[in-house]
C-alpha cells in the first residue's frame, strides 16, 4: 500500500466547480528549484504517514455530499502500485482526479484506459515545441532541475487530448524560467486543448533562496500572456493572482 503523506478532507481549489478531498502522495523525478512542496517532494521521510483507514473514514463520512477526491504529489506516477491504489479508492464510489508532470506516460494510459480517472491536470513546465529539440530539452530541464524526455511529455499531452476524459494543462509562470514568448508557444503546442491555466508563481511556498527573492509577473502580465494564449486555447485561465 501507498504511504499517504498527506490528507486534506476538503477543498474548493484543486478541482473547479467540486468539493474535493485531497491525497499527498510522496517523492518527485523531478526537482524544480522553485517547488512548492520540497518536503513532501523530496523529504517525505520527514514527514508522518497518513493511515489509509483515516482516509477512508473521512471519505465515507463525508462522501453524500463530497464531488470527488485529487490524488497529487509529489508525482503519483512514480509510483507502480497506483493503479491498485486509486482501485481501492474507485471502489467507494467516487471521481478520482489525478495531477502529473506528465513524464510517466506509460502510467497515465494505464489509469486512463482502465477508467480508473475521471479527470487530470498535468503539468508542463516550459515549451515542448519539437522544432528546437536540444534548446527545448536544455530549458525544460534547467527549469525541473532533472533529465527530461520531452517525447514522453508530448506524449502524455496526446493521451489527455484524446482520452475523453475532463483535463486541464496548466504552467506555474516562473519569470527565471518562462517569458510570455514561452508561454505562447506552450499554447500552440497544445492547440485546441479544452483548458489552459497559467499559475501565478508565489516565491513565499518556493524552496530555495534565490526564489524566494525572485519577484513574480503582475497580475496585468500574466492576463495579458492569457490573452495571447486563447489565440491557440480558447479557455485559458489565470490562477493565484
Amino acid at each position: 500500500m501507498l504511504e499517504i503523506k498527506g490528507f486534506l478532507e476538503n477543498s474548493l481549489i484543486e478541482w473547479d466547480g467540486k468539493i474535493a478531498s485531497v491525497i499527498f502522495l510522496p517523492g518527485c523525478n523531478f526537482k524544480c528549484p522553485w517547488c512548492h512542496v520540497p518536503d513532501l517532494a523530496f523529504n517525505s521521510e520527514n514527514l508522518d504517514t497518513v493511515p489509509f483507514w483515516q482516509v477512508e473514514e473521512a471519505i465515507q463520512r463525508q462522501k453524500n455530499w463530497m464531488d470527488g477526491i485529487v490524488i497529487t504529489g509529489g508525482e503519483p506516477t512514480i509510483h507502480s502500485s497506483l493503479p491498485e491504489f486509486i482501485e481501492r479508492i474507485k471502489g467507494w464510489g467516487i471521481p478520482v482526479k489525478i495531477e502529473t508532470n506528465g513524464s510517466y506516460p506509460e502510467m497515465l494510459r494505464e489509469l486512463i484506459e482502465e477508467g480508473l480517472v475521471d479527470s487530470a491536470a498535468m503539468d508542463i513546465k516550459n515549451t515542448v515545441q519539437s522544432l528546437k529539440l536540444k534548446v527545448e530539452k536544455d530549458k525544460y530541464e534547467r527549469t525541473v532541475g532533472s533529465e527530461v524526455d520531452l517525447e514522453k511529455i508530448r506524449e502524455s499531452i496526446g493521451l489527455l487530448m484524446k482520452s475523453g476524459i475532463d483535463y486541464e494543462f496548466r504552467t506555474t509562470v516562473v519569470p527565471a524560467f518562462l517569458n510570455e514568448q514561452d508561454i505562447e508557444e506552450i499554447a500552440r503546442s497544445i492547440q485546441g486543448a479544452k483548458k489552459y491555466v497559467l499559475q501565478q508563481f508565489v516565491p513565499e511556498n518556493a524552496s530555495g533562496e534565490e526564489m524566494m527573492q525572485l519577484k513574480p509577473y503582475s497580475p496585468e502580465k500574466l492576463e495579458e500572456m492569457a490573452r495571447q494564449a486563447r489565440t491557440y486555447v480558447e479557455d485559458c485561465q489565470v490562477r493565484g493572482i
